[in-house]
């Protein structure tokens, strides 16, 4: 598929100014100038955050009431419910808030949805239970904010409900004695982008504050708090940057015991945002996906190593089985769009059998490799759930608006929604959808990569790319560093891993560099030795055998012109 490649035109003015004021190399001068930090104040807090430059708590909306609420709760030795989310934004909120109640003397019990049960948010039945079973009180955690209806049950049984949430509230609010959400239109906090734990973060600063505790009563769970962030693929900016850079220090020396054994279990040395996205947070998602979401909190509030362990070899186990269902799921989805749907605009599938908590994953998949808004729906008698991934430039939230006859229900935003429908419904949704995105000309969207800068063979050194490292963590809004090289000569190329991978040396006069392309095996094919290419991708250290080298992680690649 032809990828349109945009390059920052960043004012070499300002590089060269960097570059001399800041004694910085060009190559990191150009990324800082791209990102719009040029000056020192700017410059320090991307790079080196610090445990000061967190927001006042008490500028978000209703925190002043939860506090207090929570210290009355505090004085008078009430027991209070957390009602959380089965992810792990969820999983992880629930962890620090009931921890840090704990300390402060309360008795605290959690709730979790069941995904495949009972489905994301508060709901009425388990509203009722946490009522019989004498709870008077309680706090939601990374959910609440749709939640109208369900605080209106809440507060006619005599429930009292704190919200703190980070998702987009609706006009109307829920009737909660306070409501704890940036996204709120009063706010005036001065970040909106925290993910439900970082909402959770800032409530246990802000009654740390009241009650003068020393900062490290609520810093100590950072290390908790950064993987909850990056999971939950917030933009790492701002806030989220000084969590996750603070955070992932605090990673690699935790003290919480269930953390300590899932690093063991998956091995990992290098604890990075990579190793959070990759390592830690499917594995914690997986026990929500597969219907066993307590696994994940009970690892984290673990006090016991050899208890720890058992759970973290659970949550593996549950990664695999999720990750056959995926492919298995991926692979049969994939023939029916080979068969039926290629030429399709966009992409809608459905079929007996399909596992829901896991179609997301599958529909990011399929949406990726073709490049075009995909809904898979899983059936269940009568009835079909689905999940939907897009492509930039087609809201499907919106689409789904216009297309909402032939639905039950549906939720979600621009790029990711969820649905449900009948099955005797779903090929009139389908002709529907699709006449939809073809009136939009969606198939005339090209993927674009937006590349750092372009750079020559002979303008990079190990030390300019060891710089790189500044920038980490990685991640939504931070992306790792992407590069162009024009005109470079093939040495050599050969595919790998059964034809899955592809390896190449490449030349630039008497410049030589090695590349490898994951999932790009199939160019061995194309291209041929003394070939002239242009290539983008990402810039990394290779160590083998004590010694160093620089390699290039393709992205894409095409024939010089």
């Amino acid at each position: 598929m032809n990828k349109k490649w945009e390059c920052y035109q960043p004012d070499s003015n300002k590089v060269d100014e960097l570059i001399k004021k800041y004694d910085l190399n060009e190559i990191l001068a150009r990324i800082l100038v791209n990102k719009n930090l040029t000056e020192k104040e700017d410059i320090d807090l991307f790079m080196n955050p610090t445990r000061k430059d967190f927001h006042d708590p008490f500028l978000m909306p209703d925190m002043e009431i939860i506090v207090d609420r929570i210290l009355k709760a505090i004085e008078g030795k009430e027991k209070i419910m957390i009602y959380g989310d089965y992810d792990a934004d969820g999983i992880t909120s629930i962890t620090v808030l009931k921890s840090f109640l704990e300390e402060r003397g309360l008795e605290v019990s959690s709730y979790i949805p069941n995904r495949l049960d009972e489905g994301y948010g508060l709901n009425k039945e388990a509203i009722k239970k946490i009522y019989d079973d004498g709870y008077r009180l309680v706090i939601t955690v990374d959910c609440g904010i749709s939640g109208i209806d369900e605080v209106d049950y809440a507060n006619s049984l005599g429930i009292e409900t704190l919200i703190t949430d980070h998702h987009e509230p609706a006009d109307t609010l829920p009737n909660a004695m306070a409501v704890v959400d940036a996204k709120r239109k009063d706010n005036k906090y001065p970040f909106n982008q925290l993910a439900g734990v970082g909402v959770v973060f800032k409530l246990i600063q802000a009654i740390s504050m009241k009650l003068n505790l020393d900062e490290k009563q609520f810093l100590k769970y950072l290390d908790i708090v950064c993987i909850g962030t990056i999971s939950d693929i917030v933009p790492l900016v701002d806030e989220n940057r000084v969590i996750a850079k603070l955070g992932l220090k605090l990673i690699a020396q935790t003290r919480n015991i269930g953390l300590k054994a899932l690093l063991e279990v998956i091995g990992f040395t290098n604890i990075d945002s990579t190793a959070v996205s990759f390592g830690l947070a499917p594995r914690i998602n997986a026990c929500g996906r597969m219907g066993d979401e307590q696994v994940a909190l009970e690892l984290f509030l673990s006090k016991d190593f050899a208890e720890a362990k058992k759970l973290a070899l659970k949550l593996n186990e549950y990664n695999l089985e999720r990750q056959t269902i995926e492919k298995k799921i991926f692979d049969e989805a994939t023939e029916k769009i080979e068969k039926n749907e290629k030429d399709n605009t966009c992409i809608v599938v459905g079929s007996e059998g399909w596992h829901h908590g896991i179609i997301g994953i599958v529909a990011s998949k399929v949406t990726e490799m073709y490049f075009k808004p995909s809904i898979l729906i899983c059936f269940e008698g009568e009835d079909g759930k689905g999940s939907g991934r897009s492509i930039p430039g087609f809201d499907l939230h919106e689409a789904l608006m216009k297309c909402s006859k032939n639905l039950e229900k549906f939720g979600g935003h621009s790029m990711a929604v969820g649905i449900t429908l009948k099955k005797e419904k779903f090929e009139k949704f389908k002709e529907e959808f699709e006449e939809y995105a073809k009136s939009l000309e969606i198939d005339k969207i090209v993927p674009v990569i937006n590349v750092d800068s372009e750079l020559s063979l002979k303008n990079v050194d190990i030390d300019s790319v060891k710089s790189l490292k500044l920038l980490e963590p990685y991640g939504e809004a931070n992306k790792m560093p992407l590069f162009m090289f024009r005109n470079l000569k093939i040495n050599s190329i050969r595919s790998l891993s059964d034809g899955k991978h592809l390896r190449l040396t490449l030349k630039d006069d008497n410049y030589m560099i090695n590349a490898i392309g994951f999932n790009m095996g199939e160019l061995a094919e194309e291209y041929l030795i003394d070939d002239k290419v242009d290539i983008v991708g990402n810039l990394d250290i290779n160590s083998f055998n004590g010694m160093e080298s620089i390699q290039i992680i393709l992205k894409d690649m095409r024939k010089s012109y």
